[in-house]
């Protein structure tokens, strides 16, 4: 086996050279990032659950509710992570590094265009009056899409971090490590939309 393959890192083979037990470690590490961020969320989750019915005479779930809206964000964020997989094979088969950043736009655009979306819900939910201090109901609303989309917005960052990072460098191994790392807390976001937009959203309105 030669050094490349020893030190190519496990499981995702995406045509860069790590290296070795420290790359290892990096990833590792940042899965445990995930794991912790998923129990925070969980607990969020948790609590949400338990204020459904705390409206206080408030707004309820049908009245924060608007599927066309929530339809809307929900493909935006399918379309940044389909796109961000398009980028992570434009990095693994392309030399260049326009067509890895062509992808990386769309996924960024999309991910822009999800929080744009998110804002006009919350001040929508302002103007009619459905303010996290109203009730517990939507003091767990808030806190829980509110959480979701603190973390787009600094995936966002990240994002343009990383592309002036490839403008200044191009593609490197150490570039090409921290857009894996980035991939998967994208993919996570996804994977947590998916929840909040089956626990909160569609249950609220069923």
């Amino acid at each position: 086996m030669s050094d490349t393959q020893v030190n190519r890192h496990p499981g995702l083979d995406l045509g860069y050279v790590g290296s070795g037990e420290a790359e290892e470690s990096k990833v590792f590490g940042f899965w445990v990032f995930l794991m912790s961020d998923l129990v925070t969320f969980g607990l969020v989750f948790a609590v949400f659950g338990t204020m459904v019915g705390a409206t206080a005479g408030g707004p309820g779930p049908e009245e924060v509710t608007n599927l066309h809206s929530i339809a809307i964000q929900t493909g935006l964020l399918l379309l940044s992570s389909f796109a961000f997989s398009w980028a992570s094979l434009a990095m693994k088969y392309d030399a260049s590094r326009w067509r890895f950043l062509i992808w990386f736009s769309v996924a960024a655009t999309s991910g822009l265009f999800f929080l744009v979306f998110e804002v006009l819900d919350f001040h929508h939910l302002i103007e009619i009056g459905a303010v996290p201090q109203r009730s517990g109901y939507l003091s767990a609303f808030w806190a829980l899409v509110g959480l979701h989309g603190l973390h787009v917005a600094a995936g966002l960052l990240w994002i343009w971090v990383l592309t002036l990072q490839i403008l200044k460098f191009g593609l490197t191994d150490r570039v090409k490590s921290r857009i894996t790392r980035l991939g998967l807390y994208w993919h996570f976001l996804d994977i947590v939309w998916i929840g909040i937009f089956s626990f909160v959203f569609l249950a609220g309105v069923a």
